[in-house]
């Protein structure tokens, strides 16, 4: 892991190969114990909060359940 001090309104900048342009991080705000930050990125990078990503993960998973589970029901159906 690479940690960095920076100050309002400096930014971090990820370049990549695989991406048409890089992904810029800027600190907009520090207040207390908390930290603002804007993040400039190509439209097809998806940026996520941890727990939003996780929330994200449970409900794919329970969808994948759920469609296994009317799979089977179907064919259940197709025996009888």
């Amino acid at each position: 892991m690479l940690v960095l001090s920076r100050k309002i309104g400096e930014t971090v900048l990820l370049d990549s190969a695989l991406l048409d342009s890089g992904i810029e991080i800027k600190i907009t705000e520090i207040s207390g114990d908390r930290v603002k930050i804007g993040i400039t990125a190509p439209a097809n990078i998806k940026v996520y909060r941890e727990e939003l990503y996780a929330t994200i993960q449970e409900n794919q998973t329970a969808a994948k359940a759920a469609a296994i589970d009317e799979v089977k029901d179907f064919f259940l159906r197709m025996k009888e």
